[in-house]
Order: C-alpha cells, then sequence, then structure tokens
C-alpha cells in the first residue's frame, strides 16, 4: 500500500480523505498548522477522529514557511507516492481583508510542496483549487476551459497562481499534476463559515439567518464523501490536468433553507440583506471531466446529504451549537 503527504489535514475535505485512503491500507502522513482562520474546536475534532486510527501520522507545521521542504523531507519515509495539498486559506470574503495570508499559503505553500517533490522526488501532485475561479462572464455550467484569466477575488487569484505554478513545475520537472477545482462542499463538520453549517445552526438555535441577496441565487452542492473519493481518484497518472469536482446538484438558497426546516423541524428566520460584492450568482460545474478521467461518480443527493448533515450537527449540539459562525 502507500504513503501518501497529506496537508491541510484536519481541514473539512482532508480529514475524510485521510480516513478513506486510512480505510484502504495506506499511510497518510498528515500537517496541518491548525490556525484560527475558523473556529479550532472543529479542527480538533476532526484531528482527534484521525489519531485514533493507526496508520496516520500527524506533524504540525505551516507549509507556507521555506522551512517546511527539509523539515518534510526529514520526516516522511523513504517512499512516499503522492503529494495531496489540501492545505489553503480559503473563503471569498475573508480574503479581501487579509490577502497577504492567502498568497502565502496558497501560492507560497504551494510552491514549497512541488519543490519537496522535485527534490526527493514525489512524482504525484494533486492540488486543490476552487470554483471561484469562474467569472460572471463565464456561462453555466462552468467547464475547465472556461475563463479564469479574471479572478474577482483575493482568494481565487491566489487558487490562480497555484495553479499556474503547478504547472511550470510539470512542464519544467515532469511532475505528474492534477488540479481539483471544488464546489461547494457540505457534510458533517464542515466549514462554519460555510452556507450549510451556518444555517443548520442558526435554524436549529433560533437565530437570524442573513441571507445576502433575495435567495433566488444558486449553488451546486456535493456530499464530503463524493469529494473525497474523487480526491483520491484523482491520485492516478493523468499527466497535466485539471478537473472540476462538485456542483452537480443546484438549488437555490431558499430551497436548502425550506430543506433545513424541515429536517431540523423549526423555521428559519430569514433576514435578507444585499448582495455581497464578493459572492457570484451561481457555480455550477460541468463535470464530464471527471467523469471520464476519473471515472468519478457522485452515489448521495442532495436530500440524503442534508439529512446526514442535521443529524451530525443534533448529535454534536452541545458544542456544535457554540462554534463561531462569521
Amino acid at each position: 500500500m502507500g504513503n501518501y503527504l497529506l496537508t491541510g489535514a484536519a481541514g473539512f475535505i482532508a480529514f475524510r480523505v485521510a480516513e478513506l485512503l486510512v480505510e484502504s491500507g495506506h499511510h497518510v502522513y498528515g500537517v496541518d498548522n491548525l490556525n484560527d482562520a475558523y473556529d479550532v474546536r472543529l479542527k480538533s475534532y476532526r484531528l482527534n477522529r484521525l489519531q485514533a486510527l493507526p496508520n496516520f501520522h500527524f506533524l504540525k507545521t505551516d507549509i507556507s514557511s521555506r522551512t517546511v521542504i527539509d523539515a518534510l523531507a526529514d520526516w516522511l519515509p523513504e517512499q512516499v507516492d503522492g503529494v495531496i495539498n489540501l492545505a489553503a486559506r480559503a473563503g471569498v470574503r475573508t480574503s479581501l481583508t487579509d490577502p497577504w495570508v492567502y498568497v502565502d499559503t496558497n501560492m507560497t505553500g504551494t510552491l514549497n510542496l512541488l519543490e519537496l517533490c522535485r527534490r526527493y522526488p514525489v512524482g504525484k501532485f494533486v492540488l486543490a483549487s476552487t470554483s471561484s475561479l469562474y467569472a460572471e462572464e463565464s456561462e453555466p455550467p462552468f467547464r475547465e476551459a472556461d475563463d479564469t484569466d479574471h479572478p474577482l477575488q483575493p482568494y481565487a487569484a491566489s487558487k490562480k497562481g497555484a495553479e499556474a505554478m503547478a504547472h511550470a513545475y510539470h512542464h519544467l520537472y515532469d511532475i505528474d499534476v492534477t488540479v481539483l477545482r471544488y464546489f461547494t462542499v457540505y457534510g458533517p463538520a464542515g466549514r462554519p463559515d460555510m452556507v450549510m453549517f451556518r444555517f443548520c445552526q442558526w435554524i436549529a438555535e433560533g437565530k437570524p439567518v442573513v441571507v445576502n441577496g433575495d435567495g433566488e441565487q444558486s449553488r451546486g452542492f456535493t456530499y464530503l464523501d463524493d469529494i473525497a473519493r474523487g480526491t483520491i481518484q484523482a491520485l492516478k497518472p493523468l499527466g497535466y490536468q485539471v478537473i472540476n469536482l462538485g456542483g452537480h446538484e443546484v438549488i437555490t438558497i431558499n430551497h436548502l433553507i425550506s430543506m433545513l426546516e424541515a429536517r431540523i423541524g423549526q423555521r428559519a428566520l430569514v433576514t435578507y440583506q444585499p448582495f455581497h460584492p464578493a459572492d457570484v450568482h451561481t457555480n455550477q460545474a460541468d463535470v464530464t471531466r471527471a467523469r471520464q478521467l476519473l471515472g468519478w461518480e457522485p452515489r448521495v443527493n442532495l436530500e440524503e446529504g442534508v439529512t446526514r448533515l442535521v443529524d451530525w450537527y443534533m448529535a454534536e449540539r452541545a458544542w456544535a451549537s457554540q462554534v463561531a459562525t462569521p
């Protein structure tokens, strides 16, 4: 079985990738700096689950520091079969207030990991990118060939820079690179700045549900397990490929609120505010390439996935209800 370096291991998507890899018999070498970009209780919850697994190994470190290259080389086993870079500063709106940290993590961090692959060497590199690269001028469903050269926020710009650097290292050093443009991912222990967690908590706890815009904007949602499986499938040799992952099941924000109300058994106290200029009106994906190249097929539909999310929240409500939701 393989050895894989997984960055951002305590993150929402990465922790599930780690669980599935370990379940398949692989060794996962997870790193994370456990920053406070959002409530660390969620990261601790995920990391505690991982550290109970026999083939999971953890190192607290920051990929944005150049010293991480040698530190990882000293820590990792002699043979590493792939690097899965899921460490990132995520979030469209917060990138407007501190764009520097986005460049540090998303661009410099990616460069450091590519250098690790070049020097030691590691032949496979999977990079998490984002659907936020698709600007409003693109016509949904978004395709990988659509214009992504005009990002609308520092977050998207930093991810575009990471994609470009990964292509350069593929060209120069023949590193096999798969870039995954994730669309909106949801599920248990999700990020508290994302709409699913926030709305679930706000409705369950009787807090105002703040909607930017009229609620008729739409999002393509995909359940966590489907995204994690697709990420693992992307470890196959592909040369250099950019692949949309997720965003296949599209609903409006108002419809999402109704689904959560039905499962929680409580009405939402909705407050509508002006549409945020950093947001987009839709982010529906064309996932033809994921099906063709990865053999990826989503298995969990929105009805089942939202039910699982609400069930998780209610089971963990004692502490999940206290998580700060920006």
